[in-house]
């Protein structure tokens, strides 16, 4: 049996977090007063599970780890040099990589340049995209789960947009593709912030599922970001799911199968209304869609994954240091 490491990450993102949470060793996460960005821990509504350890942050340098596991930048470039200790910073190291490349979608050169650092990918998209130098690279894609019991029945004729803080997001997550679409087709936005663009607000993690199955699909406004975790678990429900034809998505959603992708605004129009007119479309694409999402997005192959890249990495380091030193 291989050996249960101990894993210092941080709460960068909550849902993912949680997802992560599922690999059989342990995570440890640094906690400040206030719980400002990055150092929430155990925070929000979902439910954490034991294996999810809060550590006050000025203790993080005394603790016994086997790995580091940077999500965000700022995790790289400012945290890990305020709470790591010199030892820990030599520690196998991954950075996570939740986005594709912002100041250019070919040039940007990814801010970790250290030869031993994994940089793990969550779509294949996002590592062809970023130019990441002398590091290696892997693709751990999403893996996603719903309750038992929750099934999509779409009796709602309306579209669902899952997206926090949409308004300040602007153009990237598609806030004036929502709001042009909203004025065409009945649309309700879900999510931190939602309600100052007229939305219904945030929705419990664990409540989610069964707010998105009565919903006839899922319209997902963003241009330029990772595939998102509401769209897998959205499909693993069997919801249809009208998207923008790019990045990832356009390797998920095959339009007319298990939803529609489109780049032209007024073809993504007209899709809503046919599923919102033809209740029997939107159950064929999305039975479809819970199909790929089952094949692609199933949480056992996603902590599979993860239990193998992290596990490889660690081992992979301590025995090229252990050859070095016995040169």
């Amino acid at each position: 049996m291989t050996r249960r490491l101990r894993i210092l990450t941080w709460h960068v993102h909550g849902a993912y977090l949680w997802y992560l949470s599922h690999i059989p060793h342990d995570l440890i996460v640094p906690v400040k007063p206030g719980r400002p960005e990055g150092y929430g821990g155990r925070s929000g509504n979902l439910r954490w599970p034991d294996n999810l350890y809060e550590v006050p942050a000025r203790q993080v340098a005394d603790l016994e780890l086997d790995a580091v596991l940077f999500q965000s930048q700022r995790n790289w470039l400012v945290d890990q040099h305020e709470i790591l200790s010199p030892a820990q910073r030599r520690l196998p190291r991954l950075h996570l990589e939740h986005d594709p490349p912002r100041s250019s979608p070919t040039d940007t050169v990814h801010p970790v340049d250290d030869p031993e650092v994994l940089v793990v990918h969550v779509t294949p998209f996002n590592r062809l995209m970023w130019d990441c130098g002398p590091c290696p690279t892997a693709v751990v894609e999403h893996g996603v789960t719903v309750p038992p019991g929750h099934r999509w029945h779409g009796t709602r004729p309306r579209g669902a947009v899952v997206v926090n803080d949409l308004d300040r997001r602007g153009r990237r997550l598609g806030a004036d593709l929502f709001e042009r679409l909203a004025a065409q087709v009945p649309l309700d936005l879900i999510g931190m912030g939602s309600e100052r663009l007229g939305g219904l607000g945030e929705v419990p993690h664990a409540e989610l599922p069964g707010v998105l199955a009565s919903y006839r699909f899922l319209f997902n406004p963003i241009r330029w970001t990772s595939l998102g975790l509401s769209v897998c678990e959205a499909m693993l429900l069997g919801v249809p799911v009208v998207a923008l034809a790019t990045t990832e998505m356009s390797t998920v959603i095959r339009s007319g199968h298990n939803g529609y992708a489109e780049t032209d605004e007024a073809s993504l129009a007209a899709r809503m209304r046919h599923l919102i007119d033809r209740p029997d479309v939107a159950a064929r694409l999305g039975a479809n869609a819970r199909r790929t999402a089952q094949a692609r997005f199933g949480l056992g192959r996603f902590v599979a994954d993860w239990d193998a890249v992290l596990t490889d990495h660690v081992r992979t380091v301590r025995s090229d240091r252990s050859e070095l030193a016995g040169a």
